[in-house]
C-alpha cells in the first residue's frame, strides 16, 4: 500500500508539474495591472478576466501547492501562451513593467511638469513647482505607480550632481563668478542653438560679451518673459518686444538673466564651462539650421542681409 501511495503521490506531482508548465490560453502578450493589497483570489479573478490563466477559481489553490513566495503586486506584461508556472515567477519576483520617460533638454519647468502629467502609470502630484533650472533633462525609467514627485527629486538630484561636477572641473578664466550663473548661461545657450557642435561657439559669444560688459541680447530670454515661463510663442519674435522691460531681457538688461530660463543639459553645462577659444561677438542663423559667426558688427551685418535674402527667396 505505502509503494502504491508513494507512487500515486510522484505521479501526481508529475501531472501538476506538467499543468503548470502547458501553454497558457492567451494568443498574444497581456498587461495586466495587480494593484496594492489586491487578495489572491482577485488576482486569479484579474488573471482570468484578462485571459491570461483559464481558470482562475483553481488559482488560490495552485498558488498554495506551488509555494510560500508572496505575490507582489504591480504591472506586468505576460507573454503569449504564458504557462502558471511562469506567471507565478513573474509575480513573485515582482517582474514587473519599466516605463521610460524622456526629458528633453531645454525644456521649461512648465513643459517638464506636463509631460510628466502625462506620463502613463505615473501617480499622485507635484509638491509645488520646482525652481526653473533645477531639473535634469535624461531619461528616466519607472515603474506603474511611482510618484510623480519622486521623479522630480530624481530630476532635481540629478541637477545638483551634474553641475557640481562640471563646476569642480571648469576653466578657470571663463567670466562666471559661482556655478548658479553657469546654469544660468548654460540655460541661455541650451535655447539658442540645437546643434551640438555650436554650443561651446555660442558659450564663447556670450562669454566675450560679458567680458566686455556688452549685452547679450539672446531672443530666448525675451520668448521667456513674454510666453511667461513657458518657452514657445505662437507667433516670431517681433522688433517691439526685444525692448519688453524685464531683468530676464537681455536686450533691455545688462549681465545675465536674475535666473535660469529653462533646464539645461550636461552638453550645455559643459559648453558654458569650456567654451571654444574664440573672439567671437555675433552670431545669426545661417538659413541652414545652424549659425553665422562674427567678430565684428560690419561681418554681423553682413550675415543678417544674408539671411534676409535666403529668406525671401524661400
Amino acid at each position: 500500500m505505502l509503494v502504491i501511495l508513494g507512487t500515486a503521490v510522484t505521479a501526481g506531482k508529475f501531472a501538476f508539474d506538467a499543468w503548470l508548465q502547458a501553454p497558457g490560453p492567451a494568443s498574444d502578450s497581456i498587461v495586466v495591472v495587480l494593484p496594492k493589497g489586491t487578495g489572491t483570489e482577485g488576482i486569479g479573478t484579474l488573471l482570468g478576466k484578462s485571459g491570461v490563466i483559464g481558470q482562475p477559481v483553481l488559482w488560490p489553490v495552485i498558488v498554495k501547492l506551488s509555494g510560500r513566495q508572496a505575490l507582489k503586486a504591480g504591472e506586468y506584461e505576460f507573454p503569449a501562451h504564458a504557462s502558471l508556472a511562469q506567471i507565478l515567477d513573474m509575480i513573485r519576483r515582482g517582474q514587473v513593467v519599466v516605463h521610460k520617460l524622456t526629458v528633453a533638454e531645454g525644456l521649461t519647468v512648465q513643459q517638464i511638469e506636463t509631460v510628466l502629467r502625462e506620463a502613463y502609470g505615473a501617480a499622485g502630484k507635484l509638491d509645488g513647482t520646482p525652481a526653473e533650472g533645477s531639473l535634469l533633462p535624461s531619461t528616466y525609467f519607472y515603474t506603474y505607480g511611482q510618484e510623480r514627485q519622486d521623479l522630480i527629486v530624481r530630476m532635481q538630484r540629478g541637477m545638483t550632481e551634474a553641475l557640481d561636477e562640471a563646476w569642480a572641473k571648469r576653466d578657470p578664466t571663463v567670466p562666471l563668478a559661482t556655478k548658479e550663473e553657469a546654469l544660468v548661461m548654460a540655460s541661455v545657450v541650451e535655447r539658442e542653438t540645437g546643434i551640438a557642435d555650436e554650443r561651446p561657439h555660442v558659450a564663447a559669444v556670450f562669454e566675450n560679451r560679458l567680458r566686455l560688459h556688452m549685452r547679450l541680447q539672446s531672443d530666448p530670454t525675451v520668448i521667456y518673459v513674454l510666453s511667461h515661463g513657458l518657452g514657445v510663442l505662437d507667433h516670431p519674435l517681433t522688433h517691439a518686444e526685444l525692448s519688453t522691460p524685464s531683468p530676464y531681457n537681455t536686450y533691455a538688461s545688462d549681465g545675465l538673466p536674475p535666473g535660469p530660463i529653462c533646464n539645461p543639459g550636461r552638453a550645455s553645462l559643459q559648453a558654458v564651462l569650456h567654451p571654444l577659444a574664440s573672439e567671437d561677438l555675433y552670431f545669426v542663423a545661417d538659413g541652414s539650421g545652424g549659425h553665422a559667426f562674427s567678430r565684428t558688427l560690419a561681418d554681423h551685418n553682413q550675415n543678417v542681409t544674408r539671411l534676409r535674402k535666403l529668406e525671401q527667396a524661400k
